[in-house]
């Protein structure tokens, strides 16, 4: 069986980063003006323009273009649909960019790639959206991103010195879709609720608040009325995702059985975690960012997801990531062009601030 990273980075990405020892080589793009982030999840699309001299940030939008839920099609769409929208905000044209990182949701990116370079350019760079959510965790540097929001995905990247700074092994675990994979979830979470809540209902499991809630919030007259209209008439993943916030609150409430859902929920992803340290060679402190709707539970989920990889890592550092994912996008397409002095909080603030005007 293969053993290479499920995710590589592409090489325009994988250069050596600058550290005090040494200074990145120049790349393509390195007196452009503008570069862009995309991220492109299961829900929506958010296109980020950054112009480099005045850090004006200007923003576009649009619906979800991950191809496991949408098709290849109507995710470019999507991904165009949302870029066009920024730079013509930006006031500028599409050859003006830089770069341009496109992180995206979904199982494989590749044919999103190929779509993206025959309509744009080679400089229009496709990733998974765990790529984007990594530099988003790191500041593009060595540790782990876990994502938790409607699906699931864990990729880090580890130390290895070089003349130029460091370049690490990469390596991805998860991100498989909810089929196969997304353990500890949104989706994952709001599927175990309704799994609950009919273990109750036929007394092969304990009484739970989940057998009400989940009632109201689908607004179905019976658990075995909800478990029907699921095989009749499916429920999206975003749909199931959304009930997450109620078995949070549950969990919180003191609910034994959410409580135990999102100990479960710790475990599985924290497994992956552990997977993506271990395979990566990280070691001592480093960051694992935690990111995603998910992880809006708070102590409930981060506290025992944290002793988990504590189990691995005991010196990491566990912290749910601030910055909007977009930001690692751009921090990714900064640096592609040799601009390695993009500070992450300035640019938090400056997203934080279009997101909030927009």
């Amino acid at each position: 069986m293969n053993r290479d990273s499920l995710v590589q980075l592409p090489s325009a990405l994988a250069r050596p980063i600058a550290g005090a020892g040494g200074r990145a080589d120049r790349q393509a793009g390195a007196n452009a003006r503008f570069v862009m982030g995309i991220d492109g999840g299961a829900t929506k699309t958010l296109a980020a323009v950054l112009d480099l001299e005045s850090h004006a940030l200007h923003l576009g939008h649009s619906g979800p273009s991950n191809e496991d839920a949408v098709g290849a099609k109507a995710a470019v769409q999507a991904l165009l649909g949302a870029a066009d929208e920024a730079i013509e905000r930006a006031g500028t044209a599409s050859d003006a960019l830089g770069v341009s990182v496109l992180a995206v949701a979904g199982t494989d990116t590749d044919a999103i790639a190929r779509h993206v370079r025959a309509a744009r350019t080679d400089a229009w760079i496709v990733v998974n959206d765990v790529v984007g959510a990594w530099a988003t965790a790191t500041g593009a540097g060595p540790g782990v991103a876990a994502i938790s929001g409607t699906g699931s995905n864990v990729f880090g990247v580890g130390r290895a010195q070089s003349p130029k700074g460091w370049v690490g092994r990469a390596w991805r675990a998860g991100g498989w879709g909810h089929l196969l994979g997304d353990e500890g979830s949104g989706y994952w979470l709001g599927v175990q609720s309704i799994k609950a809540a009919l273990r109750d209902r036929e007394a092969s499991g304990p009484e739970t608040a989940l057998s009400e809630a989940v009632l109201q919030f689908f607004d179905a007259p019976s658990v075995e009325a909800l478990a029907a209209r699921v095989y009749a008439k499916p429920l999206t993943k975003g749909e199931i995702a959304a009930f997450a916030t109620e078995a949070a609150r549950l969990a919180e409430g003191g609910d034994a059985v959410a409580r135990e859902l999102y100990a479960r929920a710790a475990r599985e992803l924290g497994e992956q975690i552990a997977a993506v340290i271990r395979q990566t060679g990280l070691a001592g402190d480093f960051p694992v960012g935690l990111i995603g709707s998910a992880f809006k539970a708070g102590a409930v989920f981060v506290e025992p997801l944290a002793r988990v990889v504590h189990e691995s890592a005991p010196d990491a550092r566990v912290s749910v990531v601030e910055m909007a994912p977009v930001g690692g996008s751009l921090l990714l397409a900064a640096r592609a062009c040799g601009h390695e002095a993009l500070d992450p909080k300035e640019l938090s603030r400056l997203i934080d601030a279009a997101l909030a005007d927009s």
